[in-house]
C-alpha cells in the first residue's frame, strides 16, 4: 500500500517556523522520528518512509501555499497513489492552538492551500488533518497572524502536538481514516 502525505506551508527560511507552516513542521518531525530526510524533487521536497509494510511518501510543496494542488496532483499520479490514500496536513485558525481534527473530506473553509488542491483535483474527497493555530488576531490581521512565528508559550508545547500529529498520520496509514478519526478527534 502507498500513501501520499502532503504538509502545507511555504518554502523559505522566512516562513520556516510560522503558523502557516504547521504542515511542514509536522512532516519534518515525522521524518526526524523515522530518520529520513527531505530532498528537493519536482514541485516539492520529498521523503519516503516505510512503516508496517506501507510506503509513505511525504511531500512539502515548493509551489507556495496557494498553488499546492500542482504538487499534490503531480505526486498522486507519479506514485500512482489512490486519492483515498492522500492526507493533507494544514494549519487551521478555526481550531484552538494544539487541537487536531481529522476529516475524510470537506470544504476548504477558506484555506487557500486546500482550495487550490480542491480546484486542481476537481473534488474535495481527500482526507485532511487540521492543526489548530488559534485565532489571536484583530480583524483584518489574519494574514499577519498566520505568517508570524508561534509565541514562546506555544513553542514550549509544540513538540508534543507535533508528535500527536505524527501518530495520527501513521494511524491513518495503518488503520484507516474512520478509526483514526475516532482516536484523534
Amino acid at each position: 500500500m502507498k500513501y501520499l502525505i502532503c504538509g502545507l506551508g511555504n518554502p523559505g527560511i522566512e516562513y520556516e517556523l510560522t503558523r502557516h507552516n504547521a504542515g511542514f513542521l509536522v512532516l519534518d518531525r515525522l521524518a526526524d522520528k523515522i530518520d529520513s530526510t527531505f530532498t528537493p524533487s519536482r514541485h516539492a521536497s520529498k521523503s519516503e518512509i516505510k512503516y508496517k509494510g506501507r510506503k509513505i511518501i511525504l511531500i512539502k510543496p515548493a509551489t507556495y501555499m496557494n498553488l499546492s494542488g500542482k504538487a499534490v496532483r503531480f505526486w498522486l499520479k507519479e506514485e500512482k497513489v489512490a486519492i483515498e490514500n492522500l492526507l493533507v496536513i494544514t494549519d487551521d485558525i478555526a481550531l484552538p492552538f494544539g487541537k487536531l481534527r481529522m476529516r475524510a473530506n470537506g470544504s476548504s473553509a477558506g484555506h487557500n492551500g486546500l482550495g487550490n488542491i480542491e480546484e486542481t483535483l476537481g473534488n474535495n474527497n481527500y482526507s485532511r488533518l487540521r492543526f489548530g493555530v488559534g485565532n489571536e488576531f484583530n480583524k483584518g490581521q489574519q494574514v499577519d497572524y498566520v505568517l508570524s512565528n508561534f509565541s514562546p508559550e506555544e513553542t514550549d508545547g509544540l513538540v508534543l502536538i507535533l508528535d500527536k500529529a505524527c501518530d495520527a498520520i501513521l494511524s491513518f496509514c495503518t488503520i484507516g481514516i474512520n478509526r483514526t478519526m475516532n482516536i484523534f478527534n
